[in-house]
């Protein structure tokens, strides 16, 4: 009976051994399999990080290159047949900060095309017009406003001319600008063109601080605008057209005015 006692004894005692080793060994299966995934992955391979697994519960510790990888880390370890869980040790850097806004400053031309005609006779204050961007806008080498981008503008003021007394006057301003399917609110100097007695005309620029804008004759490939001079100059201001038989000021279809911001327009990165 003791000889029987002592044989169950000793074969219990090799059986703890055997499967103390086999827990082990598993162990070192598990750590292996999962640092070769690791380094397999594009996700994670350079990443520095530790692997370390007792009875089958993983610890992974280290840094990872990214919050991505961070997570793909523990579903790697996670996906491992046979572990007993995770515990995801690891740390990685922040997030890059997005990209800053695009500030387009006030000052800058905004070169547009007129879409309609405008004139102190055929236009009536307060009415919208449509315009494009005839020449893109960068800033810093980006572009912030593309040529061709959808332009809307007020008349501020449009008064006829009368035939014996009186001033035709025609003021401009732009409101609005859409680029990629998002419109903007815009501010521009208010462009002011005005006739008085016997044709006297004279060109102001109001509602900022900065020179107003020029019309320039035929920008749109020779069109109804080819034939618009052009005043340029510090105090230009806003050129008021052509005049037409009864001494009014239009600006035809196709003609190309300049306008001024008078306040900046924000932008948000071209990646957005």
């Amino acid at each position: 009976m003791r000889k029987i006692a002592l044989s169950v004894v000793v074969v219990a005692a090799l059986l703890g051994f055997s499967t103390g080793c086999s827990k082990h060994a598993s162990d070192d299966t598990i750590v292996k399999d999962i640092q070769s995934r690791v380094a397999a992955d594009p996700d994670t391979k350079d990443s520095n990080v530790a692997v370390t697994a007792k009875d089958g519960k993983v610890t992974l510790t280290g840094t990872a290159n990214s919050p991505a990888a961070q997570q793909k880390l523990e579903q790697i370890a996670r996906s491992e047949p046979g572990i007993a869980g995770v515990d995801n040790q690891t740390s990685a850097p922040p997030p890059p900060p997005p990209p800053p806004p695009i500030v387009v400053p006030a000052g800058t031309d905004l070169v547009v095309t007129l879409s309609q005609t405008l004139g102190s006779k055929l236009s009536q204050t307060g009415q919208t017009f449509l315009a494009s961007m005839a020449q893109p806008v960068s800033v810093n080498g980006q572009t912030a406003i593309p040529k061709g981008s959808n332009v809307t503008g007020t008349v501020v003021t449009a008064k006829e001319k009368g035939k014996i007394k009186g001033e035709g006057q025609l003021s401009l301003a732009l409101k609005s600008v859409t680029i990629g399917g998002q419109t903007y609110p815009i501010q521009t100097v208010v462009l002011d063109s005005t006739i008085k007695g016997k044709g006297k005309r004279t060109a102001a620029t109001t509602g900022g601080g900065a020179a107003g804008g020029a019309l320039i004759g035929g920008i749109a490939g020779g069109g109804k605008g080819a034939g618009i001079g052009a005043l340029v100059g510090a105090g230009a201001g806003f050129v008021g057209g052509a005049f037409t038989g009864n001494k009014q000021i239009e600006l035809p279809a196709e003609s190309a005015v300049t306008f001024s911001l008078s306040a900046p327009l924000t932008l948000p990165p071209p990646s957005q």
